[in-house]
């Protein structure tokens, strides 16, 4: 009989992880295509092929423009189609949420509707800046509504990730928390800086000076506060090591991400995969900051219940 009872229990856990994990790895493709999306996005604006399709949401008025087919045209046309199947998955990810509410954690139902909320705002935007001419605020909103999805996204795939914590992550949330903030400002600054062409009016005409400026400044404090992170997560004994790792990760990708904003500079944007390479890991950093954020935060959850309970959780975001 407890043979047959534990059985029970183990095919019960079975069926409620199922949805979890299915969840779990849809949430991490719409990671991967959101970030290749964001690649997309800044050729298409570099190359000066955010008006290759003169109309919206069709290209010339067809869903396959074969016959103006050019490099400028697939680019703006696969941007488009890439979004387009980020946005089922996002409703894709709202459904099985709901649907299966009841064997997943109360606040993923609430988190995948807003993420769903994130891209049909970002897909509005994206046919604002085609209809408005790519004025530059909208440019700018268009960026960092993708960088909001792409954070979203991370929050709840990081949370559904098992991780068992050691305890020991202290305040470094808050570092992270801070970190990925100055990030994501400077990647708003970059984008203003981008869909403004501040760099040559600056370098041929003195204007907008202080945009590119407030850029160039703006390195400082995401940089210190991301070195920091790396120093004190060495210095943390007993950290976990996916949290080292991270650290380890980011302290890399904001170098490599110092060195490619200095050469895009020098070479006045006349690179254009420097420049998509400049945003691309601009993304992958705060991405990389995001992750460690939720993961350290879920540490110091469980050294909190172990401390009043005797026990670590798995999985303590859950409900």
């Amino acid at each position: 009989m407890t043979e047959f009872v534990l059985q029970r229990q183990n095919l019960d856990t079975i069926e409620q992880s199922q949805p979890r994990e299915r969840i779990r790895r849809l949430v991490w493709k719409l990671c991967v295509a959101t970030l290749i999306l964001m690649a997309i996005g800044s050729a298409t604006r570099v190359m000066n092929a955010g008006l290759a399709c003169p109309d919206w949401p069709l290209c010339y008025g067809t869903l396959v423009p074969t016959q103006q087919m050019n490099l400028q045209v697939f680019l703006e046309w696969f941007h488009r189609l890439d979004a387009a199947l980020i946005g089922v998955g996002a409703i894709a990810l709202a459904v099985v949420s709901w649907w299966n509410r009841s064997f997943l954690p109360r606040w993923l139902p609430w988190a995948a509707t807003f993420a769903l909320g994130l891209i049909v705002f970002q897909g509005v935007l994206g046919g604002l800046t085609v209809t408005e001419l790519l004025r530059f605020d909208i440019v700018t909103a268009h960026l960092g509504t993708a960088l909001l999805f792409f954070t979203a996204l991370l929050v709840i795939g990081t949370a559904l990730t098992p991780y068992q914590g050691t305890g020991n992550a202290g305040k470094l949330a808050w570092l992270g928390l801070a970190a990925a903030v100055l990030v994501y400002v400077q990647s708003l600054l970059g984008a203003l800086v981008g869909s403004r062409w501040a760099l040559h009016q600056c370098l041929t005409g003195q204007q907008l000076c202080s945009v590119m400026y407030s850029h160039i400044g703006g390195v400082v404090p995401p940089t210190l506060a991301t070195l920091a992170l790396v120093l004190l997560s060495w210095r943390t004994p007993a950290l976990h090591p996916a949290l080292r790792r991270l650290a380890n990760m980011a302290g890399g990708l904001v170098v490599l991400q110092i060195f490619l904003g200095v050469a895009t500079f020098r070479l006045h944007l006349q690179v254009e995969p420097l420049t998509v390479s400049h945003q691309f890991v601009g993304a992958a950093l705060l991405g990389i900051l995001v992750a460690y954020t939720v993961l350290a935060i879920r540490d110091a959850f469980s050294g909190s219940r172990s401390d009043h309970s005797g026990y670590s959780d798995e999985l303590p975001v859950t409900s």
